[in-house]
């Protein structure tokens, strides 16, 4: 056989093998390529529902504020939301919805706690100070001081905005929601290494807002309830729950409890106009807004995660 043709013929397998994996390589990339590729359209998919959701959350919160403000009577409208969620659908199911609220001032006013000095408030400051120690003591914190003392020094140490300021500015002033006081804590729990803070169910018993001056004490939880009148939480917690119940005050009188001594703390039958309401829709998606005196404010949208 001639040298050349034998070459050739060792040679030929080992082009077919490199041709072989060279087809192999690019398979593999072309592979890699379309996994990107599909994970990135999942992604444009993700952020255009994302988008669309944004939209429609934003088309119903300005419809939802506009029927807020058409009912005249707005306590009749608030009482029932804070009782029962509404759920909105149409007909064809082009879109669902659950619309629920709840009264901002439904607790004790966590800013009266600064108000040590304010003698026309004295009566407010009074309560806020005994629920806080009342808190601090039953669960054992390990540094009270230091706590109150943080809290007011985000309060500032003047009188805050109990009663609505024309300035903006100083409607500010003072801890204006949960999350701020949330924040302080954990601020607290770091600094004290207090594990016991985090044990205290603090929306049960405070109102986060500096323009409240009153409690919603219709709404307000049992275990507040139980405190302000010094009645058995679970005597609170079977009137809470009665369909038929008596008025507030009836019950704290046949309890044994002095309705009027806390009676200049509480809004009674007056509509404080203080909410916050909570909308769910489409697939998981949710937002959340406040409605204060009129007007709709702190507009969060939440997503569907």
């Amino acid at each position: 056989m001639d040298k050349t043709e034998q070459d050739k013929g060792t040679t030929r397998p080992n082009r077919e093998g490199f041709a072989l994996m060279i087809t192999l390589s690019v398979l593999a990339v072309v592979i890699a390529l379309t996994v990107v590729l599909l994970s990135y359209f999942k992604e444009v998919k993700k952020d255009a529902d994302h988008t669309q959701a944004l939209i429609q959350a934003n088309l119903y919160y300005t419809d939802i504020v506009k029927q807020f403000e058409k009912f005249k009577e707005k306590k009749e409208l608030f009482d029932q939301l804070y009782l029962f969620p509404v759920a909105l659908s149409a007909a064809e199911g082009r879109f669902s919805m659950t619309l629920r609220c709840e009264p901002l001032a439904k607790g004790v006013n966590v800013n009266w706690l600064a108000l040590e000095k304010d003698i026309k408030h004295k009566t407010h400051f009074e309560e806020a100070q005994n629920l806080f120690d009342f808190l601090v003591q039953e669960h054992n914190i390990e540094d009270a001081a230091r706590l109150r003392e943080m809290l007011l020094l985000e309060m500032g140490d003047k009188h805050k905005t109990i009663v609505k300021k024309q300035s903006r500015l100083r409607q500010k002033e003072g801890i204006i929601s949960y999350q701020q006081f949330e924040k302080i804590i954990s601020e607290y729990q770091l600094e004290v290494d207090d594990l016991n803070v985090d044990k205290i169910a603090w929306q049960k018993y405070f109102s986060f807002l500096t323009t409240a001056d009153k409690i919603d004490a219709q709404h307000s939880t049992a275990e507040l309830l139980s405190f302000l009148f010094d009645i058995d939480l679970e005597s609170v917690r079977d009137w809470t729950s009665s369909e038929e119940r008596t008025s507030l005050k009836d019950f704290v009188n046949n309890s044994g409890g002095a309705y009027d001594e806390k009676k200049v703390l509480l809004a009674e039958d007056t509509f404080l106009d203080l909410s916050h309401c909570e909308v769910n829709y489409g697939q998981g998606y949710r937002f959340a807004f406040d409605y204060i005196e009129g007007e709709a404010k702190h507009f969060e949208f939440y997503g569907n995660y």
